[in-house]
């Protein structure tokens, strides 16, 4: 006998059958409101592409394939950490592919810098309920910020490090709306 048999399976009589449903083709409205559903902030860049902010991380949906029926929803780590750093980052994220599901994780060299990115893509050629999009876009995001707070733990100076940068940004924006008030010095 085999590991699975015909008589291990339950039989189902043809009123037992469920009717199959027609899946909505992915759309750039589609995840659009599902994202409005949630009351997300995002925006549209010139490409089209939908990006937004998740805990100081930035994420982009994008629809990819011949006719744009893959969803990749990928996320970068916005810590700033040199290239040094590559073979140990390159075990963190193969690490926790072998260990999670998803998102999948890899790590490249950009400006003597590291980008580090999160994941997870499904094609959904034969369309997609509202709630399996809703599903990919809350577990693509909240995977992948988890994926981020691990290396956060990891690497507390790059936290430390983004922190400063992004105060000084504040800082600089400040000052210059301040210069550009007028009857302000």
């Amino acid at each position: 006998m085999g590991l699975f048999s015909k008589h291990d399976a339950p039989e189902r009589t043809p009123q037992q059958t469920p009717e199959p449903r027609e899946l909505a083709p992915l759309t750039h409205e589609r995840i659009t409101a599902t994202l409005d559903a949630h009351g997300y902030r995002y925006a549209i860049d010139g490409d089209g592409d939908i990006g937004g902010i998740w805990d100081d991380h930035v994420f982009y949906f994008v629809r990819i394939g011949a006719d744009r029926e893959f969803l990749q929803v990928r996320g970068r780590w916005t810590r700033p950490l040199s290239a040094e750093h590559y073979l140990e980052v390159l075990e963190v994220a193969n690490t926790w592919n072998t260990e999670k599901v998803f998102p999948k994780t890899y790590v490249r060299v950009e400006d003597d810098l590291l980008g580090v990115y999160a994941e997870h893509a499904v094609d959904y050629r034969p369309g997609v309920s509202d709630s399996q999009l809703d599903q990919h876009l809350g577990c693509a995001v909240s995977t992948a910020l988890a994926f981020f707070s691990h290396l956060d733990e990891q690497y507390p100076q790059a936290v430390e490090e983004h922190r400063a940068l992004a105060a000084a940004a504040r800082a600089a924006a400040s000052a210059s709306d301040d210069a550009d008030e007028p009857g302000r010095a």
